[in-house]
């Protein structure tokens, strides 16, 4: 089976579990005994100690250790779109410091697990948004969808958006972030016959799911 270097992660929407379906992707990564680095190339929201949550989460699934620099180039303190937050103190976000980053962490590692923030096509700046990231990193990508009210259109939107910007979706997680969603299972059929991308995985509502790698294009 052919891994691929790099892998981004992108959502629905804001709040699907991209974070928990990564730290399940580097798992599955880990089983096939490959070193697994992290990347959240821009973060909004810090907790006591001036970390974000996700990034802490991800850099403990990983079995590289990186300086943090490298994990995560960009972090905002305010839990506010990541392109406001560095409008307002100045600093705006350059695709040349996520790549020198990226790169350094393709030297330490086999694959690099890349987490974007929020849905795909949050602002990055003015002109951009975060798909840039993986189409500038030539990144395979994975979309989580989150079983909720909503989220055929989400899904179907999402893909849409990737493939039009010359891209293709290697895979996509459904993650249940909703245990109260009605017919949940009739939704997850719908999305496996709305969606054109393969599926990778089921992850119960605060479970465990390995993700299916075999179904992955090389």
């Amino acid at each position: 089976m052919n891994i691929p270097k790099g892998i981004f992660i992108t959502g629905t929407d804001t709040g699907v579990g991209k974070t928990y379906a990564a730290c399940l992707l580097v798992e599955s990564l880990k089983k096939l005994g490959l070193r697994v680095a992290v990347m959240k190339p821009v973060a909004a929201g810090v907790d006591e100690d001036g970390l974000n949550e996700d990034v802490r989460l991800l850099m403990k699934a990983s079995n590289v250790d990186a300086p943090l620099q490298w994990v995560n180039p960009y972090c905002f303190g305010p839990l506010v779109a990541p392109h406001l937050a560095a409008q307002d103190v100045g600093e705006p976000m350059q695709m040349e410091v996520i790549s020198h980053a990226y790169k350094k962490l393709t030297e330490i590692s086999d694959v690099v697990v890349v987490e974007g923030a929020g849905g795909f096509l949050v602002p990055f700046d003015s002109h951009s948004g975060m798909d840039r990231i993986p189409k500038e990193l030539k990144l395979s990508v994975i979309m989580v969808v989150g079983l909720r009210l909503g989220c055929l259109n989400h899904a179907s939107l999402t893909e849409e958006a990737i493939r039009n910007r010359g891209m293709t979706v290697d895979g996509w997680i459904a993650n249940r972030v909703d245990p109260e969603m009605l017919e949940q299972e009739k939704n997850l059929d719908a999305l496996r016959s709305i969606l054109c991308s393969p599926f990778l995985g089921d992850v119960p509502w605060k479970g465990t799911s390995l993700i299916n790698l075999v179904a992955m294009k090389s």
